[in-house]
């Protein structure tokens, strides 16, 4: 049986999330959360997904049909937070320049002087970003990993927190380029909207009808405060043994038989940070394999390329993922351990893994 590491043999066990810190982070996640909700209608989900790659320190990449609300979530989300914030709008003539910046020379003073683009803010927003060329794509592709930008062999730190927050139309649709595999790879999650419920889509035309959520929408988070969270995450808990789950859900991917393209290395970093960061949205200062199962599909399908076999029998890359969960074991606790959970505060039966 597989046991989590025992956080008590080694000097003690931290302080509870919930106090200090956590009260922090619980309190400045909820102002968020509730902004971003009262103008996204009944989609908590994808609400707490959004604010868990924020904290996680990733990129967000929305797919959907037009007008479900996506570029509305992403605006959201940036208006939410007092930071700086740029929208650019993909199109097909937009060039590579216009994202990272160029350098231009200055007859007075007789040198280059470096005008930043539109990468250069703490939240961008890329609106319908698969309708540019692959070429102005690849553009990202530093600022998305370092988080830097470099211009004639000049290197120009990007802002913190720094969030890339995309929205793209399903590849069937006109005017769209697919992603190439390294830009998918470098977004943490992906998500789909969907179409509302009759209600919500009813409450949608009681309160959007006349005005525009977005202009009544004020910052209810400093900048400052999302890097203390950022950070504050960054010491969540990790076992040994959810490490390894994580790392075999991933690895299932690149050897099954519907998978022409399994997640890379990186998707495993990406899936543990999110795993933290949904934890700490918990309450909690470790993470469980729940956290891992959860975020599973958002965080891995979007890398995955089904064969083209598995695509002929209408396979998705998200029905494989959901299948490696079922198949791969999750990792067992010792009594001693489901014990310490109790101890922690859990009134009830521990999470599953814990």
């Amino acid at each position: 049986m597989t046991t989590y590491d025992d956080r008590a043999s080694r000097g003690g066990l931290p302080a509870r999330a919930g106090s200090g810190a956590g009260d922090d982070l619980t309190t400045t996640v909820e102002r968020v959360r509730r902004s971003v909700e009262g103008v996204i209608e009944g989609k908590p989900d994808i609400v707490r997904l959004s604010l868990t790659v924020l904290l996680a320190e990733g990129h967000l990449l929305i797919e959907d049909v037009p007008g479900v609300g996506k570029t509305m979530l992403a605006k959201a989300l940036a208006r939410s937070i007092d930071c700086s914030v740029r929208r650019i709008q993909f199109t097909p003539d937009l060039l590579p320049s216009d994202i990272t910046g160029v350098s231009i020379w200055d007859q007075q003073r007789r040198d280059f002087e470096f005008k930043p683009g539109a990468i250069f803010a703490q939240i961008v927003i890329g609106d319908e970003i698969n309708r540019a060329s692959p070429k102005t794509q690849s553009a990202l592709l530093e600022s998305m990993e370092e988080r830097q930008v470099t211009i004639d062999g000049q290197t120009h730190e990007l802002p913190s927190p720094f969030m890339v927050v995309a929205t793209q139309n399903p590849v069937e649709m006109e005017g769209t380029y697919p992603l190439p595999e390294a830009q998918r790879d470098r977004f943490m999650a992906r998500v789909s909207i969907g179409y509302p419920s009759p209600d919500a889509e009813l409450q949608m035309l009681d309160v959007h009808g006349g005005v525009n959520p977005l202009d009544d929408l004020q910052p209810v988070a400093h900048a400052h405060e999302i890097v203390k969270l950022v950070e504050a995450v960054r010491g969540v808990y990790v076992a040994e043994a959810v490490r390894r789950y994580a790392v075999d859900l991933v690895a299932a991917t690149r050897t099954h038989p519907d998978l022409r393209l399994g997640a890379s290395p990186r998707a495993t970093l990406h899936l543990l940070r999110a795993a933290k960061a949904s934890a700490a949205l918990e309450g909690r200062d470790y993470a469980l394999p729940d956290d891992v199962q959860a975020l599973a599909v958002a965080v891995l399908a979007h890398r995955l390329l089904p064969t083209a076999q598995a695509q002929l029998g209408r396979r998705t890359a998200e029905q494989v993922v959901q299948e490696i969960l079922q198949q791969t074991p999750v990792p067992a606790a010792s009594q001693r351990q489901t014990g310490l959970a109790m101890d922690r505060g859990y009134a009830h039966e521990p999470p599953r893994g814990l």
